[in-house]
């Protein structure tokens, strides 16, 4: 049985009971979904109208929680090679390659992160409920880099609260088409769904807030090389930003419009650009502290190969 004390009066009962356990407030949410919550009048639970997560708290309420058995999983693990980039009892970080899809969905049942991770960490404890990697934040398929994964419980809430609050430092690197004006800028500009192809992700005034910093590293002729610090996490933030500033990343199949370097391109530059895979971008830095611990953990993810091809191939035209 959980009572509310004084400080959390006034306040949701998902963040006031949150607060009181050790469960997330989307794990709470959940369970309040699932009728898994019940407020306790003196002596007697109740079920009298289900509770909503946005229902006020007063000081002395009680309210009874229960935890249902975790579900499995309905996925087998596959022997899949993770780069690891660190790991303990924890959290595993993974520089994740171009081409391997995070989570399953529809067109990806097989092959993904997740079926990785459950062969890699067979004894994975249940998060919100459900037997499966901790997955707190993705990459797109294409884009290779550090990604972090919870390996517990508190360790999922902890970093999922980081994340929500922006309380870590995450910087990209990335090759695009044309050359700024800029040396330095701060992109402000909501992200949302394209209002006519819903696949793709348009800068919007009614869309979400989206904050990318970008800074020049290298003016490569009609290329520049750009680091990007993320302040947000919209879906495709940085493709999109960086389109809207008419600098597209090289290899973006969705938001590159369609680029073909042309004869006016010399080799090795030309040859490097048109066998890229994927968008040339790349999640290499990501630094914050240990959710558990409190150590400060700075990682760097390695580029892949074409990223490396891309970059030397660039800078010996250009550089």
């Amino acid at each position: 049985m959980i009572c509310i004390e004084r400080a959390y009066s006034g306040k949701r009962l998902d963040a006031a009971l949150a607060a009181a356990t050790s469960l997330s407030r989307s794990r709470i949410q959940q369970l309040l979904a699932e009728a898994h919550i019940i407020r306790i009048l003196p002596g007697t639970p109740t079920d009298a109208g289900q509770l909503q997560a946005s229902t006020k708290v007063r000081e002395g309420d009680q309210f009874s929680i229960f935890i249902p058995e975790t579900k499995p999983l309905s996925l087998s693990a596959e022997d899949i090679p993770l780069d690891i980039l660190y790991e303990d009892e924890h959290l595993i970080i993974i520089n994740k390659a171009a081409g391997m899809v995070v989570h399953p969905s529809h067109g990806h049942q097989q092959g993904t992160m997740v079926h990785a991770l459950l062969h890699h960490c067979p004894d994975l404890p249940g998060i919100n409920g459900i037997e499966r990697p901790g997955i707190v934040h993705r990459l797109d398929k294409d884009t290779s880099g550090s990604l972090v994964v919870a390996k517990t419980e508190a360790a999922h809430i902890r970093l999922s609260e980081m994340f929500a609050e922006h309380d870590l430092t995450r910087q990209y690197v990335a090759w695009c088409r044309g050359a700024p004006r800029w040396k330095y800028q701060r992109i402000e500009l909501p992200i949302g769904r394209h209002p006519q192809h819903r696949q793709k992700m348009a800068v919007n005034v009614r869309g979400k807030e989206a904050i990318t910093e970008a800074e020049v590293e290298r003016f490569l002729g009609p290329f520049s090389q750009l680091r990007l610090t993320l302040h947000t996490g919209r879906t495709h933030q940085i493709r999109v930003h960086l389109a809207h500033e008419r600098l597209p990343i090289l290899g973006d199949p969705v938001y590159g419009r369609s680029y073909r370097p042309g004869l006016d391109i010399p080799e090795p530059s030309r040859a490097a650009i048109t066998s890229l895979s994927g968008q040339a971008l790349h999640a290499e830095l990501l630094a914050f502290s240990h959710p558990i611990t409190g150590a400060d953990l700075r990682i760097i993810a390695p580029l892949p190969d074409e990223l490396v091809q891309l970059s030397n191939a660039l800078r010996e035209n250009y550089g």
